[in-house]
């Protein structure tokens, strides 16, 4: 059997002596062999070189993607826990005369600590401010545990982002995501990832401003103005007085810096301006809606035969 060693002898001895000519180029049987392998899998060309190469760079943006979403929910997670050391005051309570509304405190009663592990329905809507309770300024140390249950322990915000997500795979966006389990858990990573980043932000503003973080239930009777309640706090919050209403400008600062970010993070080019100026018009239809659910609760879960030796107001 000849080598090839062999045949490239034979061919550079016969070029020199003019039974080839120069101008013809030798090939290597093998190489072609391989480069006719690597450039068609099957028969009659079906997967070409070309589509071979496209093949490869799917997957490697598939992987990009899935490694992207997995860096973005650790640094959100990162800034939340970053967010709120140093930023919130320390404030003491202030003296009863000044809640003439609000019942008298007890000697005996248990520290704020102690009553907001103890909500009955905290877990669904996130921490908030029972009827009966008074409304007294928070510490540095409260407002870290209402952000991580805010952010982390409340099944609302779980479901609400899910929500969120479901919307976005029904209409394809972003069409790159694909869809699928894989093109719905983009999705929902990077909408879970604006949540925490608008949370931090809103948890951060709350402290420095001395702004009351949790909801309040309406200190009323009646559908109608229970549901005003519900809205308006959705667009105004106590300050550190907590009698005094203020604008919820962290709130909506929290939305636009996370649908900015949101938007820097999607595929292709996008417009993240107003990407930013549609998610804090979403915090207002959103976020109202959230706060009427959260007035409403322990109604729904009475209607359900659920909850129901618990009452709004004693």
């Amino acid at each position: 059997m000849t080598s090839r060693r062999d045949l490239i002898k034979a061919g550079a001895m016969a070029a020199r002596a003019g039974a080839v000519p120069s101008s013809v180029t030798l090939v290597d049987p093998v190489r072609e062999q391989h480069k006719l392998a690597a450039g068609t899998l099957w028969a009659g060309g079906a997967c070409t070189h070309t589509s071979f190469q496209n093949l490869e760079i799917r997957i490697m943006r598939a992987r990009l993607d899935a490694r992207a979403c997995t860096r973005v929910f650790a640094l959100c997670l990162g800034l939340g826990l970053l967010v709120l050391p140093g930023a919130a005051q320390q404030s003491s309570p202030s003296p009863d005369d000044k809640y003439p509304e609000n019942p008298t405190k007890q000697e005996n009663a248990p520290s704020r600590s102690a009553r907001l592990g103890r909500l009955p329905i905290e877990w669904i809507i996130g921490p908030y401010i029972p009827v009966q309770e008074r409304l007294e300024p928070l510490s540095n140390k409260q407002r870290g545990q209402i952000y991580m249950r805010q952010t982390f322990l409340t099944a609302g915000s779980y479901v609400a982002r899910a929500f969120s997500a479901g919307i976005d795979q029904a209409r394809g966006e972003p069409h790159d995501w694909g869809g699928g389990f894989a093109g719905y858990g983009r999705r929902y990573a990077a909408r879970y990832g604006a949540f925490v980043v608008q949370n931090s932000i809103l948890s951060g503003g709350n402290a420095l401003l001395g702004y009351e973080p949790r909801y309040d239930f309406c200190r009323c009777n009646g559908f109608r103005r229970r549901t005003l309640h519900a809205i308006s706090r959705n667009f105004v919050a106590y300050n550190r007085t907590e009698r005094e209403l203020r604008p919820q400008v962290p709130m909506y600062a929290g939305a636009l810096a996370a649908g900015v970010l949101y938007n820097t993070w999607l595929p292709g080019k996008q417009n993240i301006w107003s990407g930013g100026a549609y998610n804090m018009l979403s915090q207002a239809g959103i976020g109202s809606g959230y706060n009427f659910v959260s007035e409403f609760a322990l109604d729904i879960l009475h209607a359900f035969g659920l909850k129901k030796n618990v009452r709004r107001a004693p």
